[in-house]
């Protein structure tokens, strides 16, 4: 069968299209999306290293024997899984789906989703019967937006089928483009869950650092050298106080709760570690306005700039990003707000030119995100853009002159 691969990628975002492109050295590819702005884009782009056909028709996949699956799976506005992508890429697949057909979801989901939810869609859908008609597998994406020295074909791949059989040729697929190899998971509902604990662990360990940078502030203590002192044991897990936004690690989490409850079972640290770094955002804000007082400024009358609006340092992504969170909480407080960031390109009200290359003074300035050009400016740089004495917070500790470091 493995010559006669057809391989269909369902979304072509930050998953989907070094997918698309790794399969199509070995496999003839197609990359389809629903947004035409995204295929025309990509289509534009001469890419001699990709025989990728891109797409927006459904038909242009009939023909397609083993479908990926890479669509979002956000959370909606009561922090629920929001699996709408999901179940309109499924039933998209079944309507194609072919005797001995293959699909695999690489989508981030609580454990059972691709068994419970779109195998039904899939059986419905397409009038054949799962595990004997047609097949899945599951396989978590692992991609590190914004990290060059993390690909696609560097990271360490898990796979699952419905069956070994199937198990096998999944895993025996991912190898041909995986040179650092795969990790055969026992089940898909194993693999489904090591992906979404993967961002619990991180999400926990993040949440527990920031309640720590919150109470020595109280205590005024420097969380910064209360790491660096504690680092010498040769076991401590270096994690730093910040942000927790993006796609990952402030979504998944949301989606094992979800399926912990249903269960019956309240997961109390997971739950409490979300709250903790929900929080954050409005901790920033309230220690802004606080040294802003004791400054004796007038809080409706006061600019400040916010540095960085992505979700992480050197990455263009902005979904759900955190210093969204800061800029309202100012705005609140009728103050006006800058924001400057030279690496995303996506339109905001707020979005400003270089700050350092104009006249506009500011009575505070927030460095949110980590970008590798903010590491370049001096304290001269700063004084240049302050009005009167510098007020510099430092959420990311880039600085040894801060006014303060989360």
């Amino acid at each position: 069968m493995e010559q006669n691969y057809k391989i269909a990628i369902i979304g072509l975002g930050y998953v989907g299209l070094p997918l698309a492109i790794s399969f199509s050295k070995n496999y003839e590819t197609i990359g389809y999306d629903i947004n035409i702005n995204r295929i025309n884009e990509l289509n534009s782009i001469n890419n001699t290293n990709s025989s990728v056909f891109f797409t927006n028709y459904p038909k242009d996949i009939s023909d397609a024997n083993i479908y990926i699956v890479t669509v979002p799976t956000p959370v909606n506005s009561n922090n629920l899984p929001d699996l709408s992508f999901l179940e309109s890429s499924s039933k998209l697949v079944a309507t194609f789906l072919k005797k001995d057909d293959i699909v695999i979801y690489e989508s981030t989901v609580y454990p059972g989703v691709t068994e419970d939810f779109c195998v039904p869609i899939l059986e419905n859908h397409s009038n054949l019967k799962y595990n004997f008609d047609f097949y899945c597998g599951y396989s978590p994406e692992r991609i590190n937006p914004g990290d060059k020295s993390k690909s696609l074909k560097n990271i360490v791949k898990i796979t699952s089928g419905s069956n070994k059989r199937i198990a096998k040729i999944i895993d025996d697929l991912y190898n041909r483009i995986i040179e650092t190899g795969t990790y055969q998971a026992s089940s898909i509902k194993v693999a489904e869950a090591s992906k979404v604990v993967e961002n619990v662990q991180r999400d926990v360990n993040i949440a527990l650092m920031n309640e720590l940078a919150m109470m020595f502030d109280k205590l005024d203590i420097p969380i910064k050298d209360v790491i660096e002192a504690a680092k010498t044991k040769w076991n401590f897990i270096d994690f730093k106080p910040g942000l927790v936004g993006g796609h990952c690690i402030g979504i998944d989490p949301y989606y094992l709760i979800f399926k912990s409850k249903q269960s019956g079972y309240i997961p109390n640290l997971i739950n409490s570690s979300r709250e903790i770094n929900n929080y954050v955002p409005k901790f920033i804000v309230k220690k802004t306005k606080d040294i802003l007082l004791s400054k004796n400024k007038i809080l409706n009358s006061c600019n400040i700039l916010i540095l960085g609006y992505s979700f992480k340092e050197n990455c263009q992504d902005t979904r759900n990003t955190k210093v969204e969170d800061i800029l309202i909480g100012l705005e609140d407080l009728d103050c006006s707000v800058d924001i400057y960031d030279p690496v995303i390109k996506k339109n905001h009200n707020n979005l400003v030119d270089n700050p350092f290359k104009i006249s506009k003074k500011y009575d505070a300035i927030i460095v949110a995100v980590a970008h590798n050009e903010f590491y370049n400016y001096t304290i001269n740089d700063f004084n240049d853009i302050s009005k009167e004495n510098l007020v510099l917070l430092d959420v990311k500790g880039i600085y040894n002159f801060s006014t303060w470091t989360l």
